[in-house]
């Protein structure tokens, strides 16, 4: 049995590694080969290439990198007829792994394909999931809210949960992380955490950097923490290095001590909004676009949410400051208020739990799920090929 994983970015990298990890604990005799980063690699999985290079965001950007992404499309269908695999898993990164899939197809109709992470079609263009249906066998959805756009396109669709809503954080230590930083028991601290793109720390960075300056003329005693996400570590270091006050950098290994000793976090939307009300840290959520692909872009949003426990809640809990809103004035008022008011802090943490809890914080191990229905593709494949 061998199994192909075809991972674009830093997130796919995570997920393929708990899937590979997975798959290896529930069959010994599986073969697994593909496409992926340092996470992967650490599970046996090789890439032919590099995947920093497809880590792109927005629509110019992704057509000044479109030649680019071509190649490695290529690059990623040559491995596959190389090796042959009997299933194929794309992860995450619509944009890379949809033209994947349908190369896939045209030299390779006997390998079934498998999705992992549908596109947010609930939030913009719900067409791509017709789009997708077209394209694989089956998908791995993160969400149940998730399967009902997929399905009634005809598409097979498993719920295994969000690998977010089950991170450790056992060993976390926020008393520990205070303290080894002289940080006060009862300090007011700000963790700012700028993104894991490189797009998304040139864009956010210096409006972080506004806000806080103005944060902290108004609360001398307030504390600073950044995390420095490991695809763009060197970037943000360099950064906030500049900074004409102090800030604690926080490197991958420590975040979830840092988020748990957060007073307050300031986010850049992604994955990690999750992570964070995981740890119990209200937060202020912020991001934007290059002006010209977000205005390419915005006649697609359909959601009313861009973070996900908002969208499982149907609630604004965690305050959403997009594009035009996403300034130095508004995120200083928004986090502001909250490291002004312990009521208020304690009620969003509490609404965010719950919030949570609707997107299935409770479910079994998602790479676990995920393993299982790769294992049933390849179950009915044999079977219908004996």
């Amino acid at each position: 049995m061998k199994v192909m994983l075809v991972a674009a970015e830093a997130s796919g990298d995570a997920l393929g590694a708990g899937l590979a990890r997975a798959l290896k604990a529930q069959h010994s005799g599986i073969e697994l080969v593909g496409v992926g980063g340092p996470k992967m690699a650490a599970e046996g999985i090789s890439s032919p290439f590099d995947i920093a290079e497809l880590s792109v965001l927005g629509w110019i950007e992704g057509l000044r990198a479109y030649g680019r992404v071509k190649a490695r499309v290529s690059d990623t269908v040559a491995f596959a007829v190389r090796e042959r695999p009997d299933v194929l898993v794309l992860i995450d990164s619509w944009g890379f792994t949809i033209r994947v899939a349908k190369a896939i197809r045209a030299v390779l109709p006997e390998v079934k394909l498998i999705k992992y992470v549908g596109p947010q079609v609930w939030a913009s263009r719900p067409g791509r999931a017709k789009t997708l249906a077209g394209a694989v066998d089956h998908l791995l959805a993160l969400y149940a809210f998730d399967a009902p756009w997929f399905e009634k396109e005809g598409l097979p669709t498993t719920v295994v949960g969000s690998q977010a809503l089950h991170v450790d954080m056992s060993g976390a230590d926020p008393v520990a992380f205070r303290r080894a930083r002289g940080i006060g028991d009862d300090a007011p601290l700000l963790l700012v955490l700028p993104g894991s793109r490189p797009g998304e720390i040139r864009l956010m960075t210096p409006v972080y950097e506004a806000a806080v300056a103005q944060l902290k003329a108004e609360r001398p005693g307030l504390e600073v923490a950044v995390v420095a996400a490991g695809t763009v570590a060197t970037d943000v270091t360099t950064r906030v290095a500049a900074w004409p006050f102090r800030a604690h950098l926080v490197s991958e290994a420590d975040n979830y001590s840092a988020m748990k000793a957060a007073t307050v976090a300031l986010a850049t939307s992604g994955t990690v909004s999750t992570e964070l009300a995981l740890s119990g840290a209200p937060m202020v959520i912020g991001y934007r676009f290059q002006p010209l692909s977000y205005a390419i872009m915005k006649p697609f949003f359909t959601g009313k949410y861009a973070t996900l426990f908002n969208h499982a809640a149907d609630a604004e809990i965690a305050r959403e400051l997009i594009q035009k809103d996403a300034t130095p004035e508004q995120f200083a008022a928004q986090v502001g208020r909250l490291l002004d008011d312990p009521s208020s802090r304690a009620d969003q943490a509490m609404r965010q739990t719950a919030a949570l809890d609707l997107m299935g914080r409770e479910g079994r191990d998602p790479s676990e799920i995920a393993a299982e229905a790769v294992q049933a593709v390849l179950m009915a494949q044999d079977s219908r090929s004996g």
